[in-house]
Protein backbone atom coordinates (compact mmCIF):
# COMPACT_ATOMS: atom_id res chain seq x y z
CA UNK A 1 0.00 0.00 0.00
CA UNK A 2 1.39 3.14 -1.16
CA UNK A 3 1.12 6.87 -0.19
CA UNK A 4 -2.45 7.44 -2.74
CA UNK A 5 -4.30 4.78 -1.37
CA UNK A 6 -3.98 6.29 2.06
CA UNK A 7 -6.41 8.86 0.47
CA UNK A 8 -9.82 7.80 0.70
CA UNK A 9 -11.56 6.57 -2.87
CA UNK A 10 -8.14 5.51 -3.90
CA UNK A 11 -7.68 1.76 -3.92
CA UNK A 12 -4.86 -0.19 -5.33
CA UNK A 13 -5.83 -0.97 -8.69
CA UNK A 14 -6.44 2.67 -9.26
CA UNK A 15 -2.77 3.99 -7.27
CA UNK A 16 -1.29 1.36 -9.78
CA UNK A 17 -2.98 3.32 -12.85
CA UNK A 18 -2.04 6.99 -11.67
CA UNK A 19 1.79 5.07 -11.10
CA UNK A 20 1.65 4.35 -14.84
CA UNK A 21 0.29 7.60 -15.43
CA UNK A 22 2.85 9.35 -13.80
CA UNK A 23 1.14 10.12 -10.47
CA UNK A 24 2.77 8.56 -7.63
CA UNK A 25 2.13 10.84 -4.89
CA UNK A 26 -0.96 12.94 -2.97
CA UNK A 27 1.49 16.16 -4.16
CA UNK A 28 1.78 15.12 -7.56
CA UNK A 29 -1.95 14.23 -7.74
CA UNK A 30 -3.13 17.86 -6.03
CA UNK A 31 -1.19 19.54 -9.17
CA UNK A 32 -2.58 17.55 -11.55
CA UNK A 33 -5.82 17.83 -10.59
CA UNK A 34 -9.28 15.32 -10.45
CA UNK A 35 -9.84 16.01 -14.34
CA UNK A 36 -6.59 15.65 -16.06
CA UNK A 37 -5.55 12.75 -13.52
CA UNK A 38 -8.88 11.12 -14.95
CA UNK A 39 -7.51 11.84 -18.63
CA UNK A 40 -3.96 9.99 -17.88
CA UNK A 41 -5.73 6.68 -16.55
CA UNK A 42 -7.89 7.28 -19.31
CA UNK A 43 -5.47 7.04 -21.87
CA UNK A 44 -4.10 3.48 -20.20
CA UNK A 45 -7.88 2.35 -19.02
CA UNK A 46 -10.36 3.39 -21.73
CA UNK A 47 -12.83 1.90 -19.23
CA UNK A 48 -12.24 4.52 -16.83
CA UNK A 49 -16.08 5.49 -15.23
CA UNK A 50 -17.27 8.84 -13.86
CA UNK A 51 -17.00 6.78 -10.81
CA UNK A 52 -13.21 7.00 -10.73
CA UNK A 53 -13.61 10.75 -11.97
CA UNK A 54 -15.37 11.45 -8.80
CA UNK A 55 -13.24 9.01 -6.51
CA UNK A 56 -10.28 11.02 -7.25
CA UNK A 57 -12.13 14.53 -6.82
CA UNK A 58 -13.12 13.34 -3.84
CA UNK A 59 -9.49 11.82 -3.03
CA UNK A 60 -8.48 15.34 -3.14
CA UNK A 61 -10.73 16.95 -0.95
CA UNK A 62 -10.10 14.11 1.39
CA UNK A 63 -13.95 12.64 1.91
CA UNK A 64 -15.66 10.08 -0.05
CA UNK A 65 -17.06 10.98 -3.57
CA UNK A 66 -20.66 10.37 -2.71
CA UNK A 67 -20.53 13.16 -0.10
CA UNK A 68 -19.09 15.63 -2.96
CA UNK A 69 -21.79 18.71 -3.12
CA UNK A 70 -24.12 18.21 -6.03
CA UNK A 71 -23.06 20.83 -7.70
CA UNK A 72 -19.47 19.21 -8.08
CA UNK A 73 -20.60 16.22 -9.80
CA UNK A 74 -23.05 17.81 -12.09
CA UNK A 75 -19.49 19.67 -13.52
CA UNK A 76 -17.50 16.34 -13.16
CA UNK A 77 -20.84 14.04 -15.20
CA UNK A 78 -20.56 16.85 -17.69
CA UNK A 79 -16.53 17.08 -18.20
CA UNK A 80 -17.15 13.20 -18.07
CA UNK A 81 -20.11 13.17 -20.86
CA UNK A 82 -17.76 15.30 -22.64
CA UNK A 83 -15.45 12.18 -23.41
CA UNK A 84 -17.66 9.88 -24.54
Amino acid sequence: MGELSKLPNIGPVVEEQLHQAGIKTAEELRKTGSRDAWLKIKAIDPSACYNRLCGLEGALRGIRWHNLPDETKKELKDFYNSFK
